[in-house]
Parts: structure tokens; C-alpha cells; sequence
């Protein structure tokens, strides 16, 4: 594996290849343990881990790399063989993410900003020597009445470029992800309204990570797509949710960034895939790449389907590399729904 920033972003976003968000929290892991009935605890956390690293043809053909949690990057599989091992082997890279979650921010009506910068130099050069050669850090972004504000949009925006320029300062990639959520606590805004906000979060970012001298080469931005909140009437067709996102890309993001990986935000499985596919549809030549980083929408399938049992492993490993391979034609543009169903 090449360590030069700009080569390992660009295998991130690698024609077919996208990056599975598996740093999900204890707390969010053990709710989705909860919806099959599966104890939380670092055993099964492990086992259901080791499932999907282990579905070689999803890692070793769609998946460029995995964001891990401050307790998978240190786990080893069941005989022993540590994670990061098991993903390098099958071609993907390994990523940590590193942010401590969000926090209310002083002074506003329900904002929230990202903590986490104190001490992360250190743990950025700890994360390198177990592995890590990229990392994740996310700001949330609500609309609601009067909000965000442009204070909470400005903090997140300088706080996500401090974070970048002390992962290239350690030679590990960043992902620098800004997501306005669809389905926070009031989520009736429309589509335009998202636009709107997702544009401006955008240029503050972009403007932040100029003065903060990060190499846009060395980078790769994983943000929403622009759609409206799961509470509005009026929902956009997939058409216009990929037209608008596209729009507010070439509006904001600039040619040297090597690829976006988008996140899923609350959509559905297939919602997220037909989304991506319908943006590598549009045609036209585009500076980066359009591709996947997804957690829930690559993982719900897989979780069901184990449902923390031994003998459903195999069962779990295929539903996975369904997803994967739907979302690696998505990401060439060649997703569609007769594939969904002839793949299935």
C-alpha cells in the first residue's frame, strides 16, 4: 500500500470500490443488536464484525476500505488473526474514526458541534502504527426554525478542518464529513431548503480546510446528498435528488479532491443505491468520483440475516455482498432495479 495521501485517496474511490462505515459506536451497535434480540458485548461485537470482513468477495471486489471503532482497530478475529490484518489482506484499507461524537454547542437552540481535537495528535500517531491509514471525522448540521446558525455552521467548518490537517500531519487520509441531516428532530424542510444549507456548509468547509493548509489531493469529502427531511410532504423524485446533489457538487467542491463517498443518512437500503447510480448517470465528465460510504445501508441487510447466530454466517456474508455489489454498480453508474431483483 502505497503512504502517500494522494495515492490512498485515490484507491479509496477506486472505479466499483467504496468504503463500508462499520465505526459505529457501542451505544449505536448495541441498538442495532437490540432489533435482533443479540446481547451487546465485545464477543458478539467481534463475531458480527468478523462476518463481514470475512465475505472475501464483497472485501476483496467492492469494499476500498473500512472505518473501524476505537475497539475494532485493537480486536482480532475469533483465531486470533487482529482485523486490520484480515482487511489488508483482502485489499481494503483500514480507517478509524475520531471524532468524540456532538456535543450542544454554547449559546444556541439545539446545535451541535463535534468535540474531539483535544489530544488527537497523539492518538492520530497511535492510530497510524495499528494501522490506520485514514480517518473520519463528522459534523451534524439540523435545520429546524432559525437554524443552523451561522455560528454552528462556521465551528463545525473550522473544527472539521483542524481535524484534517493533523491527520495529513500523520499521514493518514481524512474523510471530512459534513452531514445535514434528513431526519433530525424537525425534519419537514424541502428540498430546496437543503440545498440551500448543504451549499453554504460546503463553502465554509472547503474555505476552512484553504486556511488550514490541507492538500485537497489527500482528502475525500463523504457528504449528504441533498434531499428533503423525512417529515416533508413533498418529497423530490430520485431524479431531482441526483440532479440537485451533483449541482451543489460542481457549485462547491473543488476539481482537486479525489473522490466524495456519500453517506446514507436514515435512507433505505435501495433508496441510497438508486441515488448514487442515477449521479454517475447524468453524464458529463466530473472531477471526482461519486461513490459509497455507507454503514446502515450496507449493513441492515447482513445484520437480519445473522442474527447473531453461528450457522446463519454464510447467510449474513451473502446478504452483505449483495448490497455491496448493488452499490459498486452504482457507483459506475449501471445500477438498476432488474439487477436488484435478477442479483438478489
Amino acid at each position: 500500500m502505497s503512504e502517500r495521501l494522494a495515492d490512498i485517496a485515490v484507491a479509496m474511490v477506486a472505479d466499483g470500490r467504496g468504503i463500508l462505515a462499520a465505526d459505529e459506536s457501542t451505544g449505536t451497535i448495541k441498538r442495532r443488536f437490540d432489533s435482533i434480540n443479540l446481547e451487546s458485548t465485545p464477543d458478539s461485537r467481534r463475531d458480527y464484525r468478523e462476518m463481514l470482513f470475512r465475505a472475501d468477495d464483497a472485501m476483496r471486489n467492492y469494499v476500498s476500505g473500512v472505518i473501524l471503532y476505537d475497539e475494532t482497530i485493537r480486536q482480532k478475529a475469533k483465531d486470533g488473526t487482529p482485523f486490520v490484518d484480515i482487511l489488508k489482506a483482502a485489499g481494503s484499507i483500514p480507517g478509524i474514526k475520531v471524532d468524540k461524537g456532538a456535543q450542544p454547542l454554547a449559546g444556541t437552540k439545539g446545535e451541535q458541534i463535534t468535540e474531539g481535537l483535544d489530544g488527537l495528535r497523539g492518538r492520530l500517531a497511535e492510530y497510524h502504527q495499528l494501522g490506520a491509514r485514514f480517518a473520519k471525522w463528522r459534523a451534524v448540521i439540523d435545520i429546524a426554525q432559525g437554524i443552523p446558525t451561522y455560528n454552528a455552521l462556521a465551528a463545525n467548518a473550522h473544527a472539521l478542518a483542524r481535524y484534517a490537517a493533523l491527520c495529513q500531519e500523520a499521514q493518514i487520509v481524512p474523510i471530512v464529513e459534513p452531514e445535514v441531516l434528513m431526519d433530525g428532530p424537525v425534519a419537514t424542510h424541502d428540498i430546496a431548503t437543503c440545498y440551500r444549507v448543504t451549499e453554504l456548509a460546503l463553502k465554509l468547509v472547503f474555505e476552512q480546510l484553504y486556511f488550514a493548509g490541507v492538500d485537497l489531493t489527500g482528502m475525500i469529502l463523504k457528504p449528504n446528498m441533498i434531499i428533503a427531511g423525512k417529515d416533508c410532504p413533498t418529497q423530490a423524485s430520485p431524479e431531482e435528488v441526483a440532479e440537485m446533489t451533483v449541482k451543489v457538487l460542481k457549485a462547491c467542491v473543488p476539481p482537486a479532491v479525489p473522490g466524495v463517498a456519500f453517506l446514507s443518512g436514515g435512507q433505505s437500503d435501495e433508496v441510497a443505491t438508486r441515488h448514487l447510480s442515477l449521479m454517475n448517470e447524468l453524464g458529463g465528465p466530473l472531477p471526482w468520483k461519486l461513490t459509497f460510504s455507507y454503514g446502515r445501508a450496507l449493513q441492515a441487510a447482513a445484520l437480519k440475516a445473522w442474527g447473531g447466530k453461528a450457522e446463519n454466517v454464510a447467510a449474513g456474508q451473502r446478504a452483505f455482498a449483495h448490497r455491496c455489489r448493488m452499490n459498486a454498480l452504482a457507483a459506475t453508474g449501471r445500477w438498476s432495479a432488474d439487477a436488484e431483483r435478477q442479483a438478489a
